[in-house]
């Protein structure tokens, strides 16, 4: 019997040792079959071909077969990345991230030279300059749109519903981003508008909430998360906690069930159970979402305009041997429903679209405020 139990025991063994033999030695013929296709093209193609260049496209292809926001990062871009530059590099103010092989608006940014020319959330943009994007990695066209203060630079885009290309010139400024901006409105409504979640965020939306208060006339609230790219998930769980008594805010989940997370809300609801309304549209993303998700899953807010991006996971920056690094997923949010984020966003209560091409958010033309102050005030 125990000859048996042995018997079976080693076959087990073996055939598990095999799977993994024959799984490794799938991998390592794949190597050989690369580094053939390599030399051949060397050999072959018809211009000289710099190595170092094909061999960091083709790190930075496999990243980006995984998801739109894996990324390979050279040595000079990584360290670029983590140098100060104050008073010597602009931008244009816009979040993005790379779809189909070109460069995808997640959201422009309030304020900044892409959103005062008019550079949308789901714009694609197809030539920088006179560059093409396809076939640039996304770190790659990101420094190309980066230059000195002053400098000019030429997007252009391609538009949903816009049977032709849009050019647009665009001087880079540096981008200094006020996350908080606050407005009574009608003499009832506290409007806070956030543009995106970073360290402060948290601390002064309370301060901002905390003068409202004060305000015995004060009725109900309007957060103001579009064209909000995101940030600090830190941030998100804090401002969605301001405005919850109890129950799960987010979870994450990622490949390693150990390193699965939930965070919940504290008691205390700071404008103490008044209506609140949150204006989100495609440029909400990633944190936005987070807390939108989280008070329309309690019932706790109206959502209201235009469904979110569908950016729904977690990136980390992970250093390599030679200097560079990878811009690697490694966990996906997950609303208090279970629902996740990703590739799908956040629906509104209430779909308000954007009236007209001229649309500027808290101007004359934003008809989605617009219709939030009419509902609130009835």
């Amino acid at each position: 019997m125990i000859n048996k139990s042995l018997t079976a025991l080693l076959l087990i063994f073996l055939f598990f040792v095999s799977k993994t033999y024959s799984s490794e030695n799938n991998i390592y013929k794949k190597i050989d079959l690369f580094g053939e296709v390599l030399e051949k093209i060397n050999k072959e193609y018809v211009d000289e071909v710099n190595q170092s260049e094909s061999m960091d496209s083709a790190i930075n292809g496999l990243l980006q077969s995984l998801d739109p926001y894996s990324a390979y990062m050279s040595p000079e871009i990584f360290n670029e990345m983590q140098t100060e530059t104050s008073g010597e590099f602009g931008g244009l103010g816009i979040e993005v991230s790379m779809e189909s092989g070109v460069v995808k608006v997640i959201s422009p940014i309030d304020d900044t030279p892409a959103s005062r020319a008019g550079i949308k959330a789901g714009d694609y943009i197809v030539k920088i300059d006179d560059i093409q994007v396809q076939g640039k990695s996304l770190s790659e066209a990101v420094d190309l749109m980066r230059g000195p203060v002053g400098s000019g630079i030429k997007l252009t885009i391609r538009r949903r519903g816009e049977k032709k290309a849009l050019t647009f010139s665009i001087v880079r400024e540096i981008i200094q981003i006020q996350s908080v901006k606050a407005d009574l409105l009608e003499k009832n409504i506290g409007y806070i508008r956030l543009t995106s979640f970073n360290e402060n965020s948290g601390s002064q939306i309370k301060k901002e909430i905390e003068k409202f208060e004060k305000n015995k006339n004060l009725k109900s609230y309007i957060l103001d998360l579009r064209n909000n790219p995101g940030g600090l998930l830190s941030q998100a769980i804090k401002i969605s906690d301001f405005f919850l008594e109890n129950g799960e805010i987010v979870s994450t989940k990622s490949r390693k069930t150990s390193e699965n997370r939930k965070w919940f809300a504290k008691k205390g609801d700071l404008i103490n159970g008044k209506t609140l309304l949150v204006l989100i549209n495609y440029g909400s993303a990633s944190a936005s979402e987070i807390v939108a998700g989280a008070l329309k899953d309690h019932k706790r807010a109206i959502l209201l305009g235009e469904s979110s991006y569908g950016k729904g996971s977690v990136q980390s920056i992970i250093p390599l041997k030679n200097n560079g690094a990878i811009r690697l997923t490694v966990a996906k949010y997950y609303l208090p429903s279970g629902k996740s984020i990703s590739e799908v966003g956040v629906s509104p209560d209430i779909e308000v679209s954007e009236d007209s091409d001229d649309f500027r958010i808290k101007t004359e033309t934003d008809n989605q405020l617009s219709y939030a102050i009419k509902l609130l005030n009835g």
